[in-house]
């Protein structure tokens, strides 16, 4: 999504809340949420390494399963799935948000010896800036979280939609909200595929229907925070096939298999036309 830069370079060096932070919730708070000390830090949250190790091939398995080339991530952050998928011979272009995320992604992947095509776009908009129809979009790293309006969640969904080819699909990951909103915030997330990062701390910091605030805590003492929206499961898997998706499955960390009370993450496959 598309910030503002003035905003953003405002807030470079703070992430501002204001003086009631749980009653921030629109879908533009991102825009100052991402700046460039936590984007710094971004990587070491991840860590590179022991998300590949958790992922395997997933998300390769299921797009050349299927068949497919072409992938737009929307969500690419500091390019961990792009410069992964293009590593195994995919057609990428890499879509975010925030300029700082894109910027991040661009020296990442040419320390791999990998040039990315990106566009900095606003999901709600999105075919305004990106051109033609692709096999696959990817949507991951909890991005789709980061939507507080229901209006703006069926507008980004529309127009994935619309950039797929007619038998695309949609990859769309979640944090297991339902876990947290039912536990009332007493389950901290295990983060063994997810957020692996050496003596770094990601955990909720409040939780209701309407909000998850996370706080971020480094080795350096330093700490960030995102809001987000707590999207349940079966709301997400009902705004898919409302969006048009004919088959939608549901994976629990990577298994087809799973208990509803154990993912940390759910990740939700989209097929634009049901292949049977």
């Amino acid at each position: 999504m598309e910030p503002n830069s003035g905003q953003q370079t405002a807030l470079k060096t703070k992430q501002d809340y204001g003086d009631d932070p749980l009653s921030v919730r629109e879908t533009d708070t991102y825009q100052g949420e991402y700046i460039e000390g936590f984007v710094d830090k971004w990587d070491s949250l991840i860590d590179w390494d022991s998300r590949a190790d958790g992922e395997g091939r997933f998300f390769v398995d299921i797009l050349r399963g299927r068949g497919k080339h072409s992938v737009l991530d929307v969500a690419t952050g500091t390019g961990f799935h792009s410069c992964r998928l293009m590593e195994e011979g995919f057609d990428v272009t890499s879509v975010d948000g925030s300029a700082e995320m894109l910027m991040k992604a661009f020296e990442n992947a040419g320390r791999r010896g990998q040039v990315l095509k990106t566009c900095q776009a606003d999901w709600r908009w999105l075919n305004k800036d990106i051109k033609g129809k692709f096999d696959a979009i990817i949507c991951l790293g909890n991005s789709f979280t980061h939507i507080h309006d229901e209006l703006d969640r069926r507008k980004a969904l529309a127009e994935f939609y619309a950039a797929l080819k007619h038998d695309g699909i949609l990859i769309l990951d979640q944090r297991n909200y339902d876990l947290l909103l039912n536990e009332e915030a007493a389950a901290k997330p295990k983060h063994k595929y997810y957020y692996c990062g050496k003596d770094i701390v990601a955990e909720p910091e409040y939780i209701d229907e309407g909000l998850a605030r996370f706080r971020y805590s480094f080795p350096d003492g330093s700490t960030y925070n995102l809001n987000m929206f707590p999207l349940r499961r079966r709301y997400v898997q009902t705004l898919l096939k409302e969006a048009g998706f004919e088959k939608v499955r549901t994976y629990g960390d990577f298994q087809s298999d799973f208990d509803e009370n154990d993912p940390d993450f759910f990740i939700h496959v989209a097929e634009k036309r049901d292949e049977g």
